[in-house]
């Protein structure tokens, strides 16, 4: 199988679902029926970005609409990886042959939420970005809620930017930069601006990050610098049956596999760009520390990074490493809001820890990151993964870092106030679509706040939002 094929596999099943849904197949969602959303979204991996994410839009669903009035489920690949998230939720498997998955599953339901942040891409993978088209697109077929929630869109390959702009014409994509609106717009895509929706994620009490520090042997004030390395070059992941076959009879691919027919990309090229980064943020994080005195960790926000953080901390000597393996999103966030300045690769280790007002910097592979640091004002605190001289641009960055933390967690606060906002004004897309195309469905009525669209705000972030809230409007 190839990454071809489940796009045409995935065509077919929407063209099928039209054809049945013009004929009268399919049941539409009736007055007094709770409204049944699929959240179609990359969890159950241990990646601690996209279940934050989900987590938030669950939770500010139930707000905008009412928790008597939906009934949610939400897509994971691991129930082991996600039994103790999105609440009351309902987690339904998501096989990596997912084609007819889709075409089962998406009829059941009176609309679906697409939920990864990395959605319209071909960097990653396009058989994820086939799959986010398909759920999208057969809810449309149907003619019921077809949403795009934080979406994220970049370069696609021809066929897949095709399927884009075929089917998910009737859907609405709520973007999380202009960047990527620019994109959907040269499709044809019905877009509205929004953000990430991670920011208002509450994980354990700082207290928590902070006795596993101790327990790793911190001394309860050293200054904690952490560390969010990723292997950017195995990307994209792609669907083959013949390095499957070749796998399976003769043991060849066994470091690129990803799972079943899914493989990332490899050779002597990846694993030579791989090293070199690796090498240029250890020989830079142990240059700092013998100049700066912090206590270095390093933190897999995504299980995939395990094998980054251990390298560099065998480079390191064996500083502690935080893996998502081991530490679900609530304690993994409450270690990350434990740190004082941190370095990532990862866009999510950045946002979640932003809320803890963490002074962080950026090494990026794609704009995610980029667009980050941008709207912070901290575009000299971005670095490229291939830059030529990334050991020497990140010794400077971090001593930068360092110097000005204040001024970057000032920075911080703004943004995160301003992503407060544009995530309740997400909210309002939403309520107004789901009022388009099921116009009897109870709403609230009377005017409210921008705070009323949001799921509810920790303490923390409501002495943060009464603080930025007036710079911010």
């Amino acid at each position: 199988m190839t990454d071809l094929m489940l796009e045409a596999w995935v065509s077919a099943s929407i063209e099928f679902t039209k054809v049945k849904w013009m004929l009268g197949a399919g049941k539409a969602w009736q007055p007094g029926e709770k409204l049944k959303l699929l959240f179609a979204g990359y969890n159950g991996t241990r990646n601690t970005g996209s279940d934050v994410r989900v987590e938030e839009m669950l939770r500010q669903v139930r707000r905008i609409l009412g928790p008597e009035n939906v009934s949610l489920s939400v897509m994971t690949q691991n129930f082991d990886f996600s039994r103790s998230y999105f609440g009351d939720a309902r987690q339904t498997h998501l096989p990596d042959i997912f084609p007819p998955y889709l075409y089962r599953e998406v009829p059941q339901h009176h609309g679906v939420v697409a939920c990864e942040g990395s959605m319209f891409k071909s960097k990653f993978a396009n058989a994820l970005t086939t799959m986010m088209i398909g759920s999208l697109a057969l809810a449309a077929a149907e003619n019921k809620l077809s949403v795009g929630y934080g979406a994220e869109a970049g370069h696609m390959d021809p066929l897949v930017a095709k399927m884009c702009a075929r089917y998910c014409r009737d859907s609405l994509i709520i973007t999380r930069n202009e960047e990527s609106r620019g994109v959907l717009r040269g499709l044809g895509v019905p877009t509205e601006l929004g953000t990430d929706t991670a920011w208002t994620f509450e994980p354990h009490p700082v207290e928590y990050g902070r006795q596993q520090l101790r327990q790793k042997g911190w001394d309860g004030s050293t200054p904690v610098l952490v560390v969010c390395p990723i292997n950017p070059y195995w990307w994209p992941v792609k669907a083959s049956i013949a390095k499957y076959a070749l796998r399976a009879t003769a043991g060849a691919f066994q470091d690129s596999h990803y799972r079943t027919v899914y493989f990332h990309r490899s050779g002597p090229e990846v694993e030579s760009a791989y090293q070199r980064y690796l090498g240029a943020i250890a020989n830079a994080v142990d240059a700092f520390r013998k100049v700066r005195r912090v206590f270095v960790v390093l933190a897999a926000t995504e299980r995939l990074d395990t094998h980054a953080c251990e390298w560099i901390s065998e480079r390191l000597g064996g500083v502690p490493v935080f893996s998502s393996n081991d530490y679900d999103m609530y304690q993994l966030v409450s270690i990350l809001r434990a740190c004082t300045i941190m370095v990532s690769s990862r866009y999510h280790g950045i946002v979640t820890s932003m809320p803890g007002l963490v002074a962080s910097a950026g090494i990026t592979m794609d704009e995610r990151i980029r667009n980050l640091m941008r709207e912070r004002g901290h575009a000299d605190l971005l670095l490229e993964v291939d830059d030529p001289d990334l050991e020497g641009k990140l010794m400077m960055v971090l001593d930068k870092v360092w110097k000005e933390r204040e001024r970057v967690s000032e920075g911080i606060g703004r943004t995160v106030v301003k992503n407060l906002q544009l995530m309740a004004r997400m909210g309002i897309y939403f309520e107004e679509r789901v009022q388009q195309r099921y116009p009897d469905f109870p709403v609230r009525g009377g005017v409210r706040s921008w705070e009323e669209y949001l799921p509810a705000l920790s303490p923390a972030l409501e002495k943060l939002a009464e603080t930025y809230e007036a710079v911010s409007a």
